[in-house]
């Protein structure tokens, strides 16, 4: 099993063309698997002057700089495209990249977005059944020569995708346990999770051996992937303390909180600590059956974690 790591930018804190551009290079320079991006408008109700591109863009114009990394976003929010214009935009991407696209999608979940730019913003139930149509459609128009679908939410008629991505991974992002996961046993290459507690991660991987198991799908045949919120190595202490602080800070919340959080020897989705904390981690959960860390770059818009992840695990896992 070949273990993976990727760089994530939060758009919607304030990253402009630069600052992506420098991201983008450094991760391909520096050996990661993939450059991902999330797909959000803006951050919150202050947020008139923060820059926050839109993600498919951003992943085209990437294309074009880089020549080995898999580009991706974690993830598309389903409801702000039309299903069958997001097939066009994938597989677009897929050839101007020539072949190095990766699909994210989820349900969507950001109301104030919603709101704002004026999309529905409908119940979990519709948001899962339109997720479900959706995924139908694309699968549809990436395999068929013309693609006809007829659901409760969208519908489709002989419609002619070219080009064609050519089998790119298929990621489902969420850990919903009655829905996202099945989702993810029916259709998806990958799930991906949220670094979270060890009970709650083994609560939702059986809840996937579940599913698997009800449609008759090897269980190992699915990637697990995992979403490192807050990541941070370093040999010192003192930098690891302010580290906590900072986010703290950042998320509102007490400094303890902060550190239960993200803090804890013996929380395996915990990634801030000392490369011997960081490295046992990264094995705990490759012993779980993950292979794919995506890790978010800092809200702060400081990208030295580029350079100090890469320095950990490049001996060992960047070929």
């Amino acid at each position: 099993m070949t273990t993976k790591f990727s760089i994530q930018i939060e758009n919607q804190a304030g990253y402009d063309w630069e600052l992506t551009k420098k991201v983008i290079h450094k991760t391909e320079e520096l050996g990661y698997h993939s450059f991902y991006i999330c797909d959000h408008f803006f951050l919150d109700n202050q947020s008139e002057n923060r820059h926050a591109l839109e993600a498919w863009s951003v992943l085209s114009a990437a294309a074009t700089l880089t020549n080995k990394i898999k580009l991706g976003t974690l993830v598309t929010g389903n409801n702000y495209r039309n299903p069958a214009l997001l097939a066009k935009i994938a597989s677009t991407l897929d050839m101007i990249s020539n072949g190095r696209m990766e699909f994210g999608i989820g349900a969507g979940w950001k109301e104030i977005e919603y709101e704002a730019y004026g999309y529905d913003f409908p119940a979990v139930k519709d948001r899962m059944d339109m997720l479900e149509e959706s995924i139908l459609i694309i699968k549809e128009m990436w395999s068929k020569p013309r693609a006809t679908f007829e659901g409760k939410h969208y519908r489709i008629k002989d419609a002619v995708l070219s080009p064609k991505p050519d089998n790119p991974l298929f990621m489902i992002g969420g850990g919903g346990e009655k829905r996202t996961l099945k989702l993810v046993a029916k259709y998806a290459d990958y799930c991906n999770l949220f670094s979270i507690a060890p009970k709650e991660i083994d609560k939702k991987l059986a809840a996937l051996k579940n599913h698997c198991n009800t449609i008759g799908r090897d269980y190992e045949s699915v990637g697990k992937s995992l979403f490192i919120f807050g990541a941070f190595v370093s040999e010192s202490q003192e930098e690891i303390d302010k580290f906590i602080e900072e986010r703290a800070k950042l998320y509102k919340i007490t400094t303890d909180e902060m550190r239960t959080r993200i803090y804890d020897p013996h929380y395996p989705g915990s990634w801030v600590g000392t490369p011997e904390q960081l490295r046992d981690r990264i094995e705990h959960m490759n012993g779980l059956g993950f292979d794919y860390y995506f890790l978010q770059q800092y809200f702060n818009l400081d990208i030295t974690l580029i350079d100090s992840f890469s320095n950990l695990v490049k001996d060992k896992y960047f070929k």
